[in-house]
């Protein structure tokens, strides 16, 4: 079930009619509704969240009743082992066969490992990092196991942030989920406007750009220099306000059942360092990577060469969770090596002059955009090759126009990429954010009024699923 379907509307009313009506059992229905919520999709991956939050239930108990370290680690090991146990089967297992065939045909040998015909179950990679980082916050004394299974159960499968996040920590989370609810007109108002903004994100600017970008990454020997270039660049604002919106409309919806999630996103196109832009971008995931594999391996307090170890490790780690396939790997190692650079000749270091500092905003959003290939593109082979063709330097602008046609966008549609993004970069830009002022009363209803005209007579029908649901 897509947010931005009708479908998920009606869902949403419902549940939250019976949440307000079943003051006792709200939980319940929560919960109900989630299972309901991740099996609309395919009911028997629902095993699957439930062995992940059966075994950290169970292990989270274990582990805080342990009496020695040696007990609580073994404990901590199988909570791991389950969790990256079944992402790892269902997401990297037929990666891994594939090179494995690979060396093994070039050996002049033949892989009898079979490969697997199973779907990748929506949202595995969130639920099960965030199921982990439970497990290990008790070993790390940070928090107390939940004992009451069904709040437990509603912590891993909230259906809000279940699919695609954010990713929450239990310490935030779980106190929300059975703390009791007040009913407050007032605290309608923001969540609504957040919902608003994410559907304008997503179904306004990002499924309008994907009618551009997709036809030119998918079919990049066709195009020249001009047209990947900025399928390069709209593909960075696309995925933006893909995952972003998908993030608005989340913390939006939980909103609305008294749950505040956290902030996901902070106008990361506008950094002025890679360093400032991991601070901005897909913050759960990167807070994540931090505090659970960055910081255990030593972070930045270990001599210089061990540094570079643990920031190679945490960015490539960090690109494969996106997918199975070597883009990813490339896209995080790019990123380290932007960290690494910046580190060593002090890149990161703020400057007074405002001309300096939109040149280090322009620089870093190219940088970005340059990684981005990687990421966007199927294969290595394929990412080679735009960046060969955009070395070609061949500004015809005429072929330009051509090639424009070729993807099947209207001019129109051209045109309000462009008026839309403009728009959204001001707001963001001005720091406008989107619960207004209320001195500025009639700014902000002409705002929200602009958002609902938009999605109405602007939005791209076609029900396009959000980008990270496929990690």
């Amino acid at each position: 079930m897509l947010f931005n379907s009708i479908e998920f509307v009606v869902f949403l009313l419902i549940v939250l009619f019976l949440f307000l009506s079943l003051r006792k059992f709200r939980w319940i229905t929560l919960l109900t509704a989630s299972y309901f919520f991740y099996t609309y999709w395919k009911i028997e991956y629902a095993l699957l969240i439930v062995l992940s939050t059966v075994t950290d239930y169970f292990i989270g108990i274990a582990i805080h009743r342990a009496k020695t370290t040696r007990i609580k680690k073994s404990l901590l090991y199988i909570s791991i082992s389950v969790n990256i146990g079944i992402l790892f089967f269902f997401k990297y297992f037929n990666f891994l066969n594939k090179n494995i065939s690979s060396v093994l045909s070039g050996m002049g040998m033949e892989n009898i490992i079979p490969y697997t015909d199973f779907l990748l179950p929506v949202g595995i990679s969130f639920y099960t990092f965030q199921t982990l980082s439970y497990s290990v916050d008790i070993y790390n004394g940070k928090i107390n196991p939940e004992k009451h299974l069904g709040y437990f159960a509603l912590f891993v499968s909230f259906f809000p942030q279940l699919v695609a996040g954010p990713i929450e920590r239990a310490g935030n989370l779980l106190g929300q989920l059975k703390g009791s609810f007040k009913f407050d007109v007032q605290n309608i108002a923001p969540a609504v406007k957040l919902i608003l903004w994410g559907y304008f994100k997503k179904i306004v600017i990002a499924d309008r750009l994907a009618m551009y970008v997709d036809p030119v990454y998918d079919n990049a020997s066709a195009f020249g220099t001009l047209s990947l270039v900025m399928a390069t660049i709209l593909f960075a604002f696309q995925i933006y306000c893909d995952f972003s919106g998908y993030s608005d409309i989340a913390i939006g919806v939980a909103k609305l059942f008294g749950i505040n999630l956290m902030k996901n996103f902070e106008r990361p196109y506008l950094s002025k360092s890679i360093g400032e832009f991991w601070k901005r971008w897909h913050i759960s995931l990167s807070t994540w990577f931090r505090d659970y594999v960055y910081i255990p391996l030593g972070g930045n307090k270990v001599i210089k060469i061990r540094w570079y170890y643990n920031l190679i490790v945490t960015f490539l780690i960090s690109g494969l969770w996106h997918g199975a396939n070597w883009t990813f790997a490339v896209w995080g190692i790019l990123h380290c090596s932007y960290l690494i650079i910046e580190k060593l000749f002090h890149l990161n270091v703020s400057s007074p002059l405002w001309i300096r500092r939109q040149f280090r905003v322009i620089l870093t959003f190219f940088l970005v955009c340059f990684a981005w290939i990687f990421f966007r593109a199927n294969d290595l082979t394929i990412a080679i090759e735009i960046i060969q063709r955009i070395g070609l330097f061949n500004l015809d602008y005429a072929l330009f126009y051509e090639e424009a046609k070729i993807t099947g966008i209207s001019k129109l549609d051209f045109i309000l990429s462009f008026v839309f993004l403009i728009f959204l970069t001001l707001v963001e830009k001005s720091g406008i954010k989107v619960e207004w002022p209320s001195k500025y009363v009639s700014l902000r209803f002409l705002f929200y009024y602009f958002i609902i005209f938009s999605i109405i007579f602007f939005g791209v029908d076609g029900r396009e699923a959000f980008i990270y649901f496929q990690f």
